[in-house]
């Protein structure tokens, strides 16, 4: 639809009364995306009940590429910009690159449009964020679908340079204080991290020296209340860990290195 003041002003008013913090930014975004006013009312109900903009529109911004979210897959935080960040620092040009519980494969796509040369490979065990990774990959790397290590590849056991994995790190008891959009529409497999929100993670750093390659990096998101026990998490696997934050965008990263 063609945009006016007037109209985008109306949208704003309705989302900005609906609780979002961006309101003209997704007005702008709903008004563009409608055919006419009988399409861009419907979307705006969505959005008004809750409903991520990402699943409205099928896409979301992450580190200025635009990738496809499909229904029912985890909606990529900006604040995961950082273990983008982290997970390339140092890293050979070349590197084998994993995106573990990949979701969109938002990290995947970035880090392969940042680093050409990586080689790139992606899982989830969900069949749609698979598929949904592949879309954004765009044959740009592998992507594979079932329970964390199990589908790779053997042939990059013990060769891996970069492990990102962004497990879901929610305490159980928390997600009822999530917002909406998040608690009542993305599911909970995408958000739960058990009791103290670890809970994959412990599986995944206890299973990560024997895929890293040496000098090889598992880079997770975690919450800042989590540093210590991840620290504890790392220590016993054997990975010397550092921690990353950025307050700007309320982010915490941990990177573990493989020493041996």
């Amino acid at each position: 639809m063609e945009e006016s003041d007037a109209l985008l002003a109306q949208v704003a008013t309705r989302l900005r009364a609906a609780g979002c913090v961006f309101a003209e930014d997704e007005a702008r975004i709903l008004v563009g995306e409608a055919l006419d006013t009988g399409t861009l009312e419907k979307l705006v109900r969505r959005r008004v009940g809750g409903e991520p903009l990402e699943y409205i529109v099928g896409a979301a911004e992450f580190g200025g590429l635009m990738v496809t979210v499909l229904p029912g897959v985890f909606v990529p935080r900006q604040r995961s910009l950082l273990l983008v960040d982290v997970a390339a620092d140092g890293a050979p040009p070349d590197s084998v690159v994993v995106d573990l519980c990949c979701g969109s494969g938002a990290l995947a796509a970035l880090y392969a449009a940042r680093h050409p040369d990586a080689q790139i490979v992606a899982a989830d065990i969900d069949p749609v964020a698979a598929e949904c990774a592949r879309i954004n990959l765009a044959g740009r790397g592998e992507v594979f679908c079932g329970d964390l290590f199990e589908p790779l590849p053997a042939h990059i056991r013990g060769h891996v340079n970069v492990l990102m994995c962004n497990v879901p790190y929610v305490p159980t008891a928390a997600i009822s204080t999530m917002p909406p959009e998040a608690r009542d529409f993305e599911p909970a497999a995408t958000l739960d991290g058990g009791h103290d929100g670890l809970d994959l993670m412990r599986e995944v750093v206890a299973q990560a020296p024997g895929w890293l390659a040496p000098r090889g990096g598992l880079v997770m998101e975690v919450s800042a209340a989590q540093v210590d026990s991840a620290r504890e998490v790392f220590a016993r696997a054997g990975l010397s860990l550092s921690v990353h934050s950025d307050a700007e965008r309320g982010a915490t990263v941990v990177a573990g290195v493989r020493t041996g």
